[in-house]
């Protein structure tokens, strides 16, 4: 039987690399060093890199070549590094019978803890004791606690799960939204379910509003100017899903006129963000460049997914993590 030829576009380690070669059947091909010098215009790696396009069945990585749904005849499956998938999805993809599949599930515990971790900074002003301390200034400033705050989950998926799980061993009332709630339903570690309809509602009632849900079409601009004034003047909004899900110049307004009292957030519209966004210098907003998903053994993590979906490829099962890429997730 012939083997499949499976594609690396991303370089994973030799660890990572055995682990796919220890899948019988398959016949594996580290193309990542063509890649990057393919991209910087090297054309005799990009000949050799078209090569191997030419006859790839399977690949995996966190970027995918130019063109490769056209350059590659007999591409079956394309297993990405992340979970969000939106800058996969051009037409190409989108109109082939290639399956996309991504990581989805490897992020919930470390970008749960994050957002924990933010909640925590605001309620215990973590930030204004290190400005403090660089101060060399004794001041004693009064902490709150998490304990029955509410904190409104907006998509709750793998990552909106366990920020639920979390907050419900702080004491917390949860709420939440997902695309396919129904009036009446129901969830672990989560008080009210609501339809998408009812977002409003969540932020009027939140104490902290968490962004939990994949960038689409549905979710561009999600939260602009109408939804930040329905939040509480006291309610922080945490973003670790995407920067395009909020209108980034009404929430700086709403940072700098006291709509909200500030903003955890780890994604932007632009990224880097640009030096001289507000957001750099809005004294009530904590920042991260987009490491919320980040964990020491993240390709280690994904991987393993692969694999796993490597050998049901090869038995003919289901894969899992299979993105419906007419919504985009």
């Amino acid at each position: 039987m012939k083997p499949v030829n499976v594609l690396v576009t991303s370089a994973i380690g030799d660890e990572c690399v055995r682990l796919i070669s220890d899948v019988d059947g398959v016949k594996v091909e580290d193309v990542s060093g063509l890649l990057r010098r393919e991209l910087k215009g090297d054309s005799v790696a990009r000949e050799k890199f078209d090569a191997s396009l030419s006859d790839a069945e399977v690949i995996y990585g966190l970027r995918l070549p130019q063109d490769a749904v056209k350059k590659a005849p007999n591409l079956r499956w394309v297993q990405v590094m992340s979970a969000g998938v939106e800058r996969f999805l051009d037409a190409d993809m989108r109109d082939s019978p290639v399956v996309l599949t991504n990581v989805s599930g490897i992020h919930a515990i470390p970008i749960s803890e994050f957002v924990v971790g933010l909640m925590l900074m605001f309620v215990k002003q973590s930030p204004v004791y290190l400005e403090l301390k660089q101060k060399r200034k004794w001041e004693r400033i009064s902490p709150v606690v998490l304990a029955n705050k509410t904190v409104g989950i907006v998509g709750l998926g793998s990552i909106g799960q366990q920020v639920a799980r979390l907050a419900k061993a702080f004491g917390m009332r949860v709420i939440a939204t997902r695309r396919s709630s129904k009036e009446g339903a129901r969830a672990r570690n989560v008080d009210i379910m609501l339809p998408p309809v009812r977002l409003v509602e969540l932020l009027g009632q939140s104490d902290f509003v968490v962004l939990s849900v994949p960038f689409t079409s549905e979710t561009n601009m999600l939260i602009g100017e109408a939804e930040l004034r329905s939040m509480k003047p006291t309610a922080r909004l945490i973003n670790v899903a995407r920067g395009g899900i909020v209108d980034e110049q009404a929430l700086v307004k709403a940072l700098e006129e006291g709509w909200i009292a500030g903003a955890g957030l780890d994604v932007f519209a632009t990224e880097p963000l640009p030096p001289d966004s507000p957001l750099w210098t809005l004294p009530n907003v904590i920042l991260s460049p987009h490491v919320s998903g980040t964990r020491e053994d993240y390709v280690l993590a994904a991987t393993r997914v692969f694999v796993d979906n490597l050998r049901r490829y090869l038995q003919g099962k289901r894969l899992v993590n299979v993105v419906d890429k007419t919504r985009g997730y």
